[in-house]
């Protein structure tokens, strides 16, 4: 599960359309902006991204994000994930994108326990 946080244009389809690259996907990745969901076929992987900009309240939707969230076969990505806090998962992948120029951008990632994780996989 990966939230992206960015502004408009920050490059959050475009991260999507990298993942999606390195997951070997044959599919042309679009902003889901309009359509809510896309599904793109990566490999042995489902890559399920959202984009809830348009939307002031989940919905049904927000069942078919749990749905997809749950399943080990999926890779699920969220834009404008605020309305849907509840339905994400509170270990997963935050990536916030920061526009710094035309051409450039600051990325941070966060992932709960980051730490706890690296340890215990050192001591395997």
């Amino acid at each position: 599960m990966i939230e992206l946080v960015s502004d408009l244009g920050g490059g959050k389809t475009t991260f999507v359309r990298g993942l999606a690259r390195g997951l070997r996907s044959a599919d042309r990745v679009a902003s889901p902006t309009f359509t809510i969901s896309k599904v793109y076929q990566a490999a042995d992987k489902q890559l399920h991204h959202f984009d809830f900009y348009r939307l002031h309240e989940a919905g049904i939707i927000a069942d078919e994000l749990a749905e997809v969230v749950d399943d080990p076969q999926n890779i699920t990505v969220v834009e404008w994930g605020d309305i849907v806090q509840n339905v994400l998962p509170a270990k997963r992948l935050t990536i916030t994108i920061h526009r710094t120029g035309d051409d450039s951008r600051d990325i941070m990632v966060h992932y709960p326990d980051a730490l706890h994780y690296l340890v215990e996989a050192m001591q395997r």
